[in-house]
């Protein structure tokens, strides 16, 4: 559904997100008569249960406790919220890490400050009468993907690992919107994507049960979304960027410990917002990504060098980078959530 393709023209104008300038620098007044900055935050995509925790430090004051007037803007795919925040065009940005990789790599000021989904929820769905259970499973399968993005650039790494060659499964190359309609329409048994996300969406309109085959739990782990912030900010206003790591770790914390309230907090987020069902679907799941071993117990958007590594490795391998530079060139440990 999201359009995460990877292009190699990664450096392209952003798109102008109008709604999405800057705001840092403007001032509001809270309903107690605090002041607050106004700052823009810029999604991956059109709100979906993975942003709940968003919208519920908005709604519960976290947000402006630590002395923000949080917008929260829908994007329209992580390639493209990348360009705005490092172009300085949203003031932060919600998208995929290999985005990330990519437009650094290339040469885009900008920077990770925490990544939140530290387990990838890429995975092939399918429906569950389909049989795929395991890898082996996909031997003579046709699959939905999209050239060049991340999760058909990492699918060989993952055959690779369980056995498999890139001959043993065909690859659909289908538009990003249209991959769950391949499967329902039977073109295809099944789709490379997230399973915080199509999944239950494809479960919702077919009203049939839909299984994904996590490359996680088969070998294969990289780092999935997270906060990030262009280099600009990051240097002009270190403040702004602390208190906004800081908000957003406390809104995932407490977004986890009442998700029918997070759930319950995006109502009216947007038009193109699925049914209840699904977000609660969509969110229960991204709850299950949060940590990997080395981050287990600690707070949301803590990162490890080593897991970053293992990430920066993996896309170096696959050819999505040139080079495999040191976490730093990606991460800004300093203003990362620290507990």
């Amino acid at each position: 559904m999201k359009l995460r393709t990877l292009a190699a023209g990664v450096l392209v104008p952003a798109l102008a997100f109008t709604a999405a300038c800057g705001g840092g620098s403007e001032g509001s007044t809270s309903a107690s008569g605090k002041k607050l900055t106004k700052v823009t935050l810029t999604l991956n995509w059109y709100p979906y249960g993975e942003h709940a925790p968003f919208y519920y430090g908005k709604k519960k004051g976290i947000y402006e406790k630590h002395g923000i007037d949080l917008q929260i803007n829908a994007g329209q795919g992580s390639q493209k919220t990348v360009q705005a925040t490092g172009a300085g065009q949203t003031d932060f940005g919600w998208a995929d890490t290999p985005a990330l990789l990519a437009a650094v790599d290339k040469g885009m000021p900008i920077k990770s400050i925490g990544v939140f989904l530290q387990t990838t929820p890429a995975a092939v769905q399918s429906f569950t009468a389909t049989g795929i259970k395991t890898p082996a499973d996909l031997k003579g399968k046709k699959i939905a993907g999209t050239a060049g993005d991340a999760l058909t650039r990492t699918f060989p790494a993952f055959l690779k690992k369980n056995g498999l060659s890139e001959s043993d499964v065909q690859i659909q190359n289908t538009d990003p919107a249209g991959k769950i309609a391949a499967v329902i329409s039977g073109k295809t048994d099944g789709l490379l994507g997230y399973a915080s996300d199509q999944g239950p969406i494809m479960q919702d309109k077919a009203k049939k049960p839909v299984s994904a085959l996590r490359f996680s739990e088969f070998g294969l782990n990289f780092y999935s979304n997270g906060l990030m912030v262009g280099e600009r900010k990051l240097k002009s206003d270190a403040d702004l960027v602390k208190k906004m790591v800081t908000a957003t770790s406390e809104a995932w914390t407490a977004a986890e410990g009442d998700a029918a309230g997070a759930v319950a907090s995006m109502a009216g987020a947007s038009e193109q917002l699925p049914p209840t069902k699904v977000i609660d679907e969509q969110f229960k799941t991204t709850l299950t990504l949060l940590h990997t071993a080395a981050t287990k117990g600690k707070a949301p958007g803590v990162n490890t060098e080593a897991d970053w590594k293992q990430t920066i490795d993996l896309f170096h391998q696959a050819g999505l980078i040139e080079k495999a530079s040191p976490p730093a060139t990606y991460w800004q440990a300093a203003s990362a959530p620290q507990g």
